[in-house]
């Protein structure tokens, strides 16, 4: 695996529910163990934590939501080259060079 790729999927997975439920996890087990340190720093960080969550969280549900757009239109309209169907399998920057290359 290549650096781009463990970042997309890393990308992905912060999406996920679960990513949530670490935050809280990291939340009570900071007030439990370093209450002390936890002040208006703490907040902010665990706030803007949260914030980049919901963030990824809507970008991928919105990116999720236009694939499957895409996809229904590529099934409907019959001929459409199938390498094209796929290119969301790909890696952001090989999906930048094909375009870069296509528009030429």
């Amino acid at each position: 695996m290549d650096a781009g790729s463990i970042l997309t999927k890393l990308g992905t997975l912060t999406a996920r529910p679960w990513a949530f439920l670490i935050l809280i996890a990291y939340a009570v087990l900071w007030l439990t163990f370093e209450r002390d340190s936890f002040d208006w720093h703490g907040f902010a960080t665990l706030a803007t934590w949260a914030m980049t969550l919901f963030i990824q969280r809507a970008e991928h549900r919105d990116t999720q939501a236009l694939q499957a757009k895409l996809d229904e239109l590529l099934r409907a309209t019959g001929p459409a080259r199938d390498e094209l169907a796929q290119i969301d399998q790909q890696e952001p920057e090989e999906i930048e060079r094909r375009r870069e290359s296509e528009q030429r």
